[in-house]
């Protein structure tokens, strides 16, 4: 019952917040001055997506939606579309998964990889839409696929380091009535 304390769920979220600062840190690094031809994993939003399913009392939507709109603002992002996307995303992904009971992994990373090509389709489309410039199929394209790659990666530092993992059933019934 120790995950389930307020101590813990809070300590949980400063950590989460703590983890996205670390990304976008690194993010906006200047490492390499020369332009690349593929692009890194998103990581942020497979952090997001992997606490969301796992412990949905660790990532509240208000702070998925405030954390995104910060990498929005900060990466130079139209504000506000990737984090509406993100929030949207994230709350089909855990309505879809809470009605499934215990998927296995493999289930939750097609679940979650045919989630993220719809997050980037509607992304481009948004983009193409509003006559705002995009970056080349490309390197979307690659963005996409490795942070499908690096899914199972963020899941098992999140399990290992930081013990985010699935709730028991009588547990989520405990939180539920919380």
């Amino acid at each position: 019952m120790d995950s389930l304390s307020p101590s813990r769920i809070w300590t949980m979220r400063v950590v989460y917040v703590g983890l996205s600062l670390t990304i976008l840190f690194f993010q906006l690094l200047p490492l390499d001055t020369l332009p690349r031809f593929w692009a890194g994993p998103d990581l942020l939003i497979a952090l997001t997506l992997a606490w969301a399913l796992r412990r949905p009392d660790y990532v509240p939507m208000l702070l998925i939606a405030l954390v995104m709109l910060l990498a929005d603002m900060l990466l130079l992002r139209p504000p506000g579309l990737l984090s509406a996307l993100s929030v949207a995303a994230t709350m089909f992904l855990r309505n879809r998964m809470s009605g499934q009971g215990e998927t296995g992994f493999v289930g939750e990373w097609i679940s979650v990889s045919m989630l993220l090509v719809g997050l980037a389709l509607s992304y481009r489309l948004a983009l193409t839409l509003t006559a705002v410039e995009r970056a080349p199929f490309f390197l979307s394209a690659t963005q996409m696929l490795l942070t499908i790659g690096f899914y199972p990666l963020v899941v098992a530092v999140s399990q290992t380091l930081f013990g985010v993992r699935r709730l028991a059933p009588i547990d989520a019934e405990a939180l539920g009535a919380r």
